[in-house]
Order: structure tokens, then C-alpha cells, then sequence
């Protein structure tokens, strides 16, 4: 699998000037980049700190290292998932918001279960093991996700652990 280049995402980010008005504090393009598997690419576009966040904070929330969750936070990025990509499964103590942009994924549970999400589909995910797969052989299929820091699923009085890859 080798990722054709991604186009960037462009980031408009809000703020205030020192009498309160609304302003545009940046308006950027933000790079696509590899991750080192190479079955996809990532853009940072934002992250906070704490939930709920703090408008006040005025750190660049990209410049935070976010991982695939950040504790005690939440993390927007963006996700290009290589033709015939394909993530290990994984689990987190978020809720996580997925939204298909272009192309299709295949959602996968640790049941065998495999749903397909297309554009335009929004795929609300909640602590489950699971992974992605892009079944094109041809299509980059890119998504949003929004990462938010949850309380992690009991069963039978324990918590179920992360599964990071």
C-alpha cells in the first residue's frame, strides 16, 4: 500500500480581540501526513486540554501531543485511509465521532461484525473494540473524527481497558 499525497485541510480558527470582539486568530493549511504503517495519514486539526473545553486557553491546539486520544480532552483530526487499508483493532475511553467525506470505510467489531459507512455517513462510536478498513482498491477514503474523552464501559463491575495498538 503506498498513500498518494493528500490534500491539505484547511483550518479556520475563531478568537477574540482585547475589547471581545469575534476575530479570525489563523486560517491555514494544514498538512496530511503519513503515519509511519503507512495504511493512512493524519492531520491534527485541534485538540483541548479538558472537557469541557476552555475558551479562555489561548494554546494553538494543534501544538498539544494528542495520540490517538488526549486524557482528559478531546481531539479533532483527520483521517486518509490508504486504498485497502486496514487499522488494528483498538479501544479507547472516548466517544468518538466519525464522519465520512469521501470514499467508504468498513467499521469492524471484535464479534465479526462489519458495517460500511459512505459520504455523508456519521458513524458515533463508544469504547468499543474495533477497527477501519478501506475496502477500495483505488479510492482514498478520508474522514473527520472528534475524540472525547469518556468514562470507560463497566462490565460486570470492572472497566474495560484500552487496546492501543
Amino acid at each position: 500500500m503506498s498513500a498518494v499525497p493528500s490534500p491539505p485541510v484547511r483550518r479556520i480558527v475563531t478568537g477574540h480581540d482585547a475589547s471581545g470582539r469575534a476575530i479570525i486568530r489563523s486560517d491555514d493549511l494544514l498538512p496530511v501526513e503519513p503515519i509511519p504503517s503507512g495504511d493512512a495519514a493524519f492531520s491534527l486539526v485541534w485538540t483541548t486540554a479538558t472537557v469541557p473545553a476552555d475558551n479562555n486557553d489561548e494554546t494553538d491546539g494543534r501544538t498539544r501531543d494528542a495520540g490517538l486520544t488526549l486524557h482528559q480532552g478531546s481531539v479533532i483530526r483527520i483521517v486518509d485511509m490508504v486504498p485497502g487499508g486496514v487499522s488494528p483493532f483498538h479501544r479507547s475511553s472516548s466517544i468518538d465521532y466519525g464522519i465520512v467525506l469521501s470514499g467508504a470505510v468498513e467499521l469492524e467489531l471484535d464479534d465479526g461484525a462489519v458495517t460500511t459507512a459512505r459520504a455523508g455517513d456519521i458513524i458515533v462510536q463508544r469504547g468499543t473494540i474495533h477497527l477501519w478498513r478501506n475496502p477500495s482498491p483505488t479510492e482514498t477514503c478520508r474522514i473527520v473524527f472528534v475524540l472525547i474523552e469518556a468514562a470507560p464501559v463497566t462490565v460486570d463491575g470492572a472497566p474495560l481497558p484500552d487496546v492501543m495498538p
